[in-house]
């Protein structure tokens, strides 16, 4: 038992540490291109920014992390243990969300782990609801079978059948197109089954390898904040890159430490998603950031990452 307690106090002292190293570190500023840009409309953000000019590959997509997780277990009970966001999939959509992961298990019911929410039928029509009110806004939709979980069955066929209209094909060449090119079709479906079929080239869903990323299971803060910056750094640049990569702005509860909670773990990096942003240029590689995704979007954390979009557009970055 004391052994126990011991390192539990190491451990928060670790975490106090590493707290205290990123909010020095802060103190160098949060500038980069773009910066200072905020989207008058973000329902409509990229519409705003041009889509004759912005391409693909230029975008850094504002993303959520275990996205549909508003209504995940048992409020008070179970839920502070698996929620993620608190806003349903539309109003993450209308300010400005743009990169969804979605985790479900058989029966095409969401989850967490193991805590389970609503039925994928709800991300879908939130998604439709959504596209019926925009004309040029592009949504990367992750799809996957969560760990400890089997495949929902023929669910590439599901997804074919409800998004059918609005399916981007897998094509290699969709990277270096703009967003008018790639119009009307606006939901890359990236479908990441644990058994099934990977989706196969040319089809409209996308494989696994087009969604990348070097996810670590830590609750310390600057431990995360420079896993990103490593991994980031060894990415190609997006003006050669075939795949989307992401980089998540989250430390995630962890079971050798009392605060199992989301919010409270999540919340010691959360603030720091533009120091990211600018410590990303100071590094050099500012110019291959991508997919920023975070727990508990805001409307800060979208800006951020219209802003340095906005930046590429204009040529300033």
């Amino acid at each position: 038992m004391g052994s126990q307690v011991s390192k539990q106090i190491e451990k928060r002292k670790t975490i106090q540490t590493e707290e205290k190293t990123l909010s020095d570190l802060k103190s160098l500023g949060e500038n980069y291109p773009g910066c200072d840009y905020h989207p008058s409309d973000r329902k409509n953000w990229m519409a705003n920014l041009n889509p004759d000019k912005l391409k693909i590959k230029m975008i850094v997509w504002p993303g959520t992390h275990d996205s549909a997780t508003d209504k995940i277990g048992i409020p008070g009970i179970s839920r502070p243990f698996a929620q993620c966001q608190t806003l349903s999939i539309y109003n993450q959509l209308v300010r400005g969300t743009r990169v969804f992961d979605i985790r479900v298990q058989e029966d095409r019911r969401v989850c967490h782990g193991i805590l389970l929410t609503y039925s994928v039928d709800v991300v879908i029509k939130d998604i439709k609801k959504f596209l019926s009110e925009t004309v040029s806004e592009i949504i990367i939709l992750e799809v996957r079978t969560e760990f400890g979980h089997n495949d929902p069955p023929e669910f590439d066929k599901y997804l074919e059948e409800n998004l059918g209209e609005y399916l981007v094909h897998q094509d290699d060449n969709v990277f270096d197109k703009t967003i008018a090119e790639v119009l009307p079709k606006r939901v890359i479906c990236v479908w990441k089954p644990r058994n099934s079929t990977q989706p196969k080239a040319k089809s409209s869903l996308w494989s696994a390898g087009y969604l990348r990323d070097n996810w670590i299971n830590t609750d310390l803060p600057l431990t995360k904040f420079e896993s990103n910056m490593k991994y980031l750094s060894q990415q190609e640049h997006v003006v050669s890159r075939k795949y989307f990569y992401r980089v998540e702005n989250t430390v995630t509860p962890v079971p050798d430490n009392p605060v199992l909670c989301v919010k409270p773990v999540t919340e010691r990096i959360h603030r720091y998603a533009r120091f990211f942003i600018s410590q990303c240029f100071s590094k050099g590689c500012g110019d291959k950031l991508q997919i920023f995704s975070t727990d508990f979007i805001d409307l800060d954390f979208v800006d951020a990452c219209v802003g340095l979009t906005h930046a590429r557009v204009e040529g300033k970055a």
